[in-house]
């Protein structure tokens, strides 16, 4: 049964017991990775994560490699889940509006299909902080796989596999 939390529906995370059950963005048996979890919220997917001290660059800030990580890592959900396949990030273009300080409330970041192609998916994705401030986005492009690629060269589940 799919867990709802305010209209958004819970996706699971089927990698976790394969060799690539250790992803630096979504894996919460990497205790020096991001541990980011997901939602799927009608069109988008979501995140809501907790920023971590270690994590910041000056002044409690959140180091702005870690954000574009964290919008490079929803978009890639965003493929897996909504376009049910993977792909490999060809690009990204990512704007910092704002300050996300590290020691302060959970943030939010999102990702809504912007332009898809044959062959390439372009992701808006952006972060909001505890106030719902828009603090960075990102037009990611990615090169989406034909599905018996996905499966075959990259062990890609099925989009079935990330809900129950």
């Amino acid at each position: 049964m799919d867990i709802i939390i305010y209209g958004m529906r819970e996706i699971i995370n089927p990698f976790l017991n394969t060799s690539n059950g250790h992803c630096f963005g979504c894996s919460p048996q990497n205790t020096q990775g991001l541990q980011m979890q997901f939602l799927e919220n009608g069109d988008e997917i979501i995140s809501i994560w907790s920023p971590k001290s270690f994590l910041s660059g000056f002044k409690n800030v959140l180091h702005g490699g870690i954000q574009t990580t964290l919008m490079d890592e929803i978009a890639c959900w965003y493929v897996f889940v909504k376009l049910g396949t993977c792909g490999v990030t060809t690009h990204i273009d990512a704007k910092f509006r704002g300050t996300l300080f590290t020691d302060q409330d959970d943030i939010t970041i999102s990702a809504k299909l912007k332009k898809l192609d044959k062959k390439f998916a372009v992701i808006y994705t952006k972060i909001m902080d505890h106030n719902g401030t828009l603090c960075a986005e990102a037009n990611v492009q990615y090169m989406i796989y034909p599905l018996a690629v996905a499966k075959r060269k990259f062990d890609y589940p099925g989009k079935e596999a990330f809900f129950e």
